[in-house]
């Protein structure tokens, strides 16, 4: 991971563990249904957006580097591992 991509994604987390700590007070404090939700939805998406920060910056240094020295296996490899853990692309366009 690049120092600058390291940076955003740290800076991203800082802000979802505060989410993450609201939505625990707001369940604690037995918060309108609506209003939990709505925060837990903004919480899986800025998680799905540190996600594809991550693997933007993956695929521009290591796939990149894989595929240029030699690795193109492993490169393969990984992508597929990360596209069978993620499941079908159908069910996460239906809560962007």
């Amino acid at each position: 991971m690049t120092p600058e991509v390291r940076a955003q994604a740290l800076r991203r987390l800082k802000i979802i563990s505060g989410q993450v700590q609201a939505l625990e007070r707001q369940v604690e404090d037995d918060r309108y249904c609506m209003d939990v939700l709505d925060l837990s939805l903004s919480i899986q998406r800025a998680l799905r957006s540190l996600d594809t920060l991550v693997l933007e910056g993956h695929l521009r240094t290591h796939v990149v580097e894989q595929m240029t020295g030699g690795e193109s296996d492993r490169a393969v490899s990984e992508l597929l591992r990360l596209y069978k853990v993620q499941g079908p692309a159908d069910s996460q366009a239906t809560t962007s």
